[in-house]
Parts: structure tokens; sequence; C-alpha cells
């Protein structure tokens, strides 16, 4: 291929595609376009390395629906499968759009809603599934899907689905559809894990990986601040709120309880729309909060890992690591929400000193050393509660001990004192009063004999 970026009308896609393309704003397939779909449409396996944001889904996309064509029969010729249902509601939009032109059934599944509506969908026939794997599972032994007719198997964000756990699901769905079939494997992260599943899943691939594996996206900027403790980082968050020329942002937290408190702070502190979503909210009230997000009636979104996936919105400006990701992948994946499409972005992390281990690992796996700033001086920084101090503390030494067994520990005392043996105590201490009284004796034994002999003198 030469050093000229070839045009879409390279990959000889039929005029309805190319339409879509051009109606969609695509000027040039990006890198990761230009490597798979010449060796999609060819009916090899596929395996795909590249950091979200870099246009994958339409690199699969597109020669689906070059291989696919035109509605058929009632039953699928092509299953995609996506970990979070916010993945699979992306990539049914995608193929929507890239579909405008052709009479194509797409049906996406997912949970969080009754299956009564989309097994009508299936029912009056469908040509590409596109769904998460618990919800495929559930309705195809129902009895409501047939995978006979699938041609095409295709797995997106591999990485995410290892790690929460699909493995068995996905092994249940590959007994279940034609051995014979083409495979595609695309992940922002090419880890042992995901090696072994391409490996099962699939035959003589061709690998395409535009960057190295967890690589960050040059379009965003990194940054983050050594934060002591929870209260700073809301100070601190609310301060950056008021300075940063941010349009749109992300502040992603660990856990559902500190995203409600980041919500709770925010909602009456800074302009703008607010909204939160987790796992605990309901599947209408997530979708309509992307939905506001996207169209920008919502400036910002607090989000756990939930939303680091399949939110594939152009023009987020700032991603805010309000909490260290535990699963170092993430980190990957979440800044990738911003400096999509060749915009450029912003990616703040907030570091306290138990996460500081954690972002070094981060830092390692990126293979960059993220610049520190120093927090603003208007930034109010109270002192650390002792029990903060004593749970960052403790969660040190447990993360030092996983990586050297020999470790002690901060509350380890160095002279080891062993707990007392109760018998052995009692035994010393009768013992000792057994010396005493023996000792006594004798001095009187002593004084007795003295005695006699005074006396008979």
């Amino acid at each position: 291929m030469s050093n000229e970026t070839p045009s879409f009308d390279a990959f000889k896609l039929n005029r309805q595609l190319l339409e879509a393309i051009t109606a969609a704003g695509y000027k040039a397939p990006t890198p990761i376009q230009q490597k798979a779909i010449p060796l999609a449409l060819a009916g090899h396996d596929v395996l795909g390395i590249a950091q979200t944001g870099t246009g994958k889904t339409a690199a699969y996309i597109l020669p689906l629906l070059m291989k696919v064509k035109y509605a058929q029969g009632m039953h699928p010729k092509a299953l995609i499968l996506a970990p979070t249902r916010e993945l699979a509601m992306q990539i049914e939009e995608v193929a929507i759009q890239m579909a405008e032109n052709t009479d194509l059934r797409i049906v996406c599944l997912y949970g969080g809603l009754g299956p009564k509506t989309q097994i009508e969908l299936i029912e009056a026939g469908v040509d590409i599934i596109i769904s998460t794997t618990g919800r495929f599972l559930d309705l195809y032994k129902k009895g409501k899907i047939f995978t006979k007719e699938i041609k095409t198997m295709i797995l997106d964000e591999a990485d995410k689905m290892m790690d929460m756990g699909f493995m068995p699901q996905i092994r249940n769905i590959l007994e279940i559809i034609p051995v014979k079939r083409q495979n595609l494997l695309f992940s922002a992260t090419f880890s042992d894990r995901v090696e072994k599943l391409a490996s099962e899943f699939l035959e003589f691939p061709e690998r395409v990986e535009v960057t190295p594996s967890a690589t960050t996206a040059e379009t965003i900027a990194q940054v983050k601040y050594l934060v002591p403790n929870i209260r700073t980082k809301i100070n601190l968050l609310g301060e950056l709120l008021k300075q940063e020329e941010i349009a749109r942002a992300i502040v992603f937290t660990r856990s559902r309880k500190n995203a409600e408190e980041v919500y709770a702070y925010l909602k009456n502190r800074v302009e703008g729309e607010v909204r939160v979503i987790h796992a605990n909210k309901g599947q209408n009230t997530r979708i309509n909060s992307i939905d506001d997000f996207k169209s920008g009636d919502v400036r910002l979104l607090v989000a756990t890992d939930v939303a680091s996936r399949g939110l594939d919105v152009t023009l987020v400006s700032h991603v805010i690591n309000f909490d260290v990701p535990l699963i170092y992948e993430d980190y990957v994946h979440r800044i990738g929400r911003t400096g999509r499409a060749e915009h450029e972005g912003k990616a703040i992390t907030f570091v306290n000193p138990a996460e500081a281990y954690h972002f070094q690992r981060i830092e390692e796996l990126i293979r960059m050393e993220v610049p520190e700033l120093e927090i603003p001086a208007q930034v109010d920084v109270p002192e650390t509660p002792f029990a903060e101090r004593q749970a960052y503390a403790r969660e040190l030494d447990h993360l030092m001990q996983r990586d050297n067994p020999d470790y002690k520990g901060a509350f380890h005392d160095k002279k080891e004192r062993k707990k007392p043996n109760l018998f052995k105590e009692k035994a010393k201490e009768e013992k000792k009063r057994g010396n005493k009284n023996s000792k006594a004796k004798t001095n009187r034994n002593q004084l007795k004999t003295k005695h006699q002999k005074n006396k008979g003198k």
C-alpha cells in the first residue's frame, strides 16, 4: 500500500455503503480501517488491536454489511457480541447509520428491559444481531433465536469481556453456532487472557495492530494530581470545573457510592446540567442521560466504569478520573472517551496515597509517565482524618504483601511479640512460688537447727 491515504472507494464497497459513509461525514479511513477492512472483505479471520476512538466499529461493520448485503430469510446471518448494553447500543447506532440505504434488519439485544419487544423484532425477521452475551443466551434458551445460518461472528472489546468474566458464556455461544464461519475479534489491549481467547476463537487470524497494545491516543493531553484525601479531591474537582474550559466532561468514579456523592456535590455548584449513571440506575434513565449528554443538553456526566465503553461522543473536552481504576486497562478506555475523531481532549486523574501504587502500574502499561501538576493554591487541603490514613496504610500493606509475601507491613512490629502461653506462664509462676517456699523452708530449718545447737550448749 502506498504512503498516500486511500479513500473508501479503494475498498470496492457498494454504492449504498459509499453514500452512507459520505452522509456520515467520514472523509478518509482511519489506520485500523485501512488495515482491517480489506482483510475482512477477503474472508480472513481478523484480530484487531486498537484503542478506543480509532474507528474500529466501522472497521468491522462495513465489511459485514458488504458481506450480508440485503435482507433474506428470517434468521440471523451475523452475530456481534459486546460486553455492555451501552456498547451494544453504540454498535447498533453505527450499523444502522451505515446500513441506511439497505433493507438489512438489525436487532440489538441487551438486558435491563423486558424481552418482549426484542423477541417481536427477532420474529419479524433479522439479518444481524448485536447483543450482550447474557441476553443472547437467554433468548436462545427460550427458542427465539435460530443460529444455523450465522456465517460471521464478531467480538468487540474482548479485553473487557475477559475482565467481566464472560468467557464461559462466550464458550457456550461458540457451541451453538456453526463451526464454519468468519470470526473477527477486536480489543483495545492484548492481555494473556485475550491471547488465549483468540487462540480458541480464531483460525489462522490476520493480526492488525495500529498502535502498541494499551497505547493512549496522541490527541489526549494527560495530567495527574497527587491528592492526600477524598475531601481534597472534591475541592479540587470543584476548582478545576471553574478554571478549565470544560465544554463537556465525564467524571469517572470507582464506586456507585462515590458517583452519587460527587453528583450531589456538583449538581448545585456548577454551571450546566449534571447527570449520574451507574449500575443501580434504571436502563431508561441511563439511556436518556447518555442521549442528553450526546446532544449537549448535559454538560457533566458522573459515571462508574459502566460508561467507560460504548460512549461515542465526539466533543467530550475532558475526562476526569476522580478515582484511579483498579483494572488498569480501564484507564485507556476511560480517557478514550475524549480526543475522539482527531479532536483534542484532556484527561485529568486524581491520585490518593493508596492509588499511587495502581497509577504507577498504569504508567507502566501505557509506557509513559503522566505529568504531575501542583494543586492550585486556592484549593482547600484539609488534614486527612486518622481513619482515612489508616485505610490507605492498610491498603498499601495489602498491595505490597501481594507483590512480596515476605513484606511485613507498616503495622508489623519488627520485634515480633509472641502470644503468651498461659499454661507455661502459670507453670513458671508456680515454680517461682515453689522456689520461694523452698527457700523459706530451708531458712526456717537452718534457724531451728541453730537454736537446738545453742540449747544443747
